[in-house]
């Protein structure tokens, strides 16, 4: 019997009647097809001062994760480690693979930039597994973490060059709401059961958040790109959402909505928000921050100018466009400032 599509994002994702679901850029920007072309690890050989390799970390779920070691880390003194970025990366929970070139591109700079190693988790997607898999994924690999502090588990880079007191989690879109709601679980785990592993902060890049009605920057509808666009909110929105639930002010992408516990009886991590001038949800970014503030936390906002959503995950445009090489540059620099000050 034939399969039939019953729904389709952007050229992103297509849903078929059996329930499978087909993720592959079926867009007519070539570009975009390179920047999710999967990126194989280099394993023990450092390219451009980074190695890569990737681990099983939940043999069950198929959860795996991508590890960045920056060859300077094999120049600290025996007894000095580098501290670690805990990357979730975006997509919508729908799509995206923590090997896409995408990804590969910006966080090789940021682990050469800061001195870091990262840890990238590719986690469970949605509609086969809707939220909370993909919260629940990632502050596993937190855990996963602490089992390979601990002698549990064993992975080689980690336990000789680590740091698992120094900890940050930084997630790109709707990876960012991961990040509030994986520093949200780690504030609130007693520490003794996290020890060694200590979140010490996070970085939000341009997070997923929404509201029930369309912000402003929502109805002014900047020209799309194919990295967002309103079909992708909505539908990705739709897909992910645990079920039974039709709203968009659901806790996860929507913290500071009516169905959201109120933010200042939660404890978080000191937070670094970074916003795009011409993103399509940056409204609800900024009243994010607002409201994150109003309710006591640190804060700190960074805005990137006459860029949009994920701008910085686009390597053919920082190639050739300068305004989006600088404003990665900046972005990278903030990054850089923020982790120092957190270590």
């Amino acid at each position: 019997m034939s399969k039939e599509v019953i729904d389709e994002v952007s050229g992103w994702l297509r849903v078929f009647s059996d329930g499978t679901v087909e993720r592959r850029w079926s867009g007519e920007d070539d570009q975009v097809l390179a920047l999710t072309m999967p990126v194989p690890p280099s394993n023990d050989t450092f390219v451009d001062g980074v190695a890569t390799k990737d681990v099983a970390v939940n043999e069950e779920t198929g959860v795996w994760v991508r590890i960045y070691l920056p060859q300077t880390a094999l120049q600290q003194h025996e007894n000095q480690r580098v501290g670690m970025v805990i990357h979730l990366h975006g997509g919508g929970f729908c799509i995206s693979h923590a090997d896409w070139q995408m990804y590969y591109h910006f966080y090789s700079r940021l682990v050469r930039a800061s001195n870091v190693i990262c840890v990238s988790v590719d986690f469970r997607l949605a509609p086969e597994h809707r939220l909370p898999a993909a919260c629940d994924d990632s502050f596993g690999a937190l855990l996963w973490l602490r089992s390979v502090a601990r002698g549990e588990t064993e992975e080689p880079w980690l336990t000789r060059y680590a740091d698992f007191n120094r900890c940050i989690l930084m997630g790109d879109s709707s990876g960012g709401n991961l990040v509030h709601e994986v520093g949200l679980r780690a504030q609130a785990t007693p520490p003794d059961l996290l020890h060694p592993v200590c979140v010490r902060g996070g970085i939000s890049i341009h997070p997923g958040y929404v509201r029930s009605e369309r912000s402003q920057s929502e109805k002014e509808h900047p020209p799309d790109s194919a990295l967002l666009t309103l079909d992708m909110v909505d539908k990705f929105l739709k897909l992910s959402a645990p079920e039974g639930i039709s709203t968009r002010d659901h806790p996860i992408t929507n913290p500071m909505g009516p169905d959201a516990p109120p933010l200042k009886d939660l404890k978080f991590p000191r937070m670094l928000v970074a916003i795009a001038d011409r993103d399509l949800i940056r409204d609800t970014e900024l009243e994010y921050c607002e409201a994150m503030k109003s309710a006591g936390h640190d804060v700190e906002v960074f805005c990137s100018e006459n860029v949009g959503h994920s701008f910085y995950l686009n390597e053919i445009a920082i190639k050739y466009d300068p305004n989006t090489a600088k404003e990665t540059s900046r972005l990278l620099q903030a990054a850089d400032r923020f982790i120092k000050g957190c270590f």
